[in-house]
């Protein structure tokens, strides 16, 4: 029963990354998915997602949380550096080394609607601390574009069902959306990792949605051809500083971004 329970969440995962489907997560949800699925007699996800490893902290979080929070944020500023740094006063973890003002910083950055640029060697966790950050603002991390030589411009903004294209012609139920068109629709955090390794054509796709908040569908008409992000979108791109031969960032798609340079840890204590 429960390979058979995996085997169709496995399923259901590789379609939503082959369609670009994704749908949002209440906290009440997670909680459900990881007891139904990460109890001990059925623990064989080898990285559950942290919406999922932390479903308890976020719940406590969300529920203690008295501050207010940025438009479109689960979590008040506060709450979120709680998650990511510990708090032991309400039996919070502490899930990466990383000196708290660093993390306050990113914080508020994103609060503010810039874009998040986080730069360091390789291994240095940035990662995990996009994964965290995107946790806490939006509640779950799976809007990810993997960055690379062959990723295109319908990877990350949209795509068409063809079958549907073919028959009925440009239509909202014949488009497929990409992660950067379902972070600006639901308002929620897109993470672009490796972002230097995608070609330029790709990378400057992103100038009209960290400025003016609007991406253009010209093949279809009316309002649909328009679409505004709503309160708590934001990006969180990824860069490693010791990568050679790869793609430069403009100089107008680095003025989008505020950058923070992630440091391995050289002293534990």
């Amino acid at each position: 029963m429960y390979c058979d329970l995996l085997s169709r969440y496995f399923s259901l995962k590789q379609l939503m990354r082959q369609t670009f489907i994704a749908r949002k997560i209440s906290f009440i949800s997670l909680i459900h998915f990881r007891d139904e699925y990460m109890s001990p007699q059925n623990n064989h996800l080898q990285r559950p997602p942290a919406a999922v490893l932390y479903a308890d902290e976020l719940a406590k979080l969300k529920q203690n949380d008295n501050a207010p929070c940025p438009p479109g944020w689960q979590l008040s500023l506060p709450a979120a550096r709680a998650f990511i740094l510990g708090d032991e006063a309400q039996n919070i973890s502490r899930k990466v080394v990383i000196s708290p003002s660093a993390v306050e910083r990113m914080l508020v950055t994103l609060a503010t609607g810039r874009g998040l640029m986080l730069v360091g060697e390789p291994g240095t966790a940035k990662s995990l601390l996009s994964e965290l950050l995107a946790t806490a603002i939006s509640g779950d991390a799976g809007l990810t574009i993997q960055g690379g030589a062959s990723t295109t411009e319908d990877q990350i903004k949209y795509g068409w069902n063809y079958a549907l294209l073919i028959n009925h012609g440009p239509s909202t139920e014949a488009l497929v959306p990409a992660p950067l068109y379902q972070g600006m629709r639901d308002g929620k955090i897109v993470r672009f990792e490796e972002i230097t390794r995608t070609p330029l054509e790709v990378q400057d796709c992103l100038l009209g949605m960290l400025s003016d908040r609007v991406m253009t569908v010209p093949e279809l008409t009316g309002e649909a051809s328009q679409l505004y992000a709503r309160e708590g979108f934001n990006i969180i791109a990824t860069a490693n500083t010791r990568d050679r031969g790869v793609n430069e960032m403009s100089a107008a798609l680095k003025r989008r971004f505020d950058f923070e340079t992630v440091f391995p840890i050289m002293d534990f204590a």
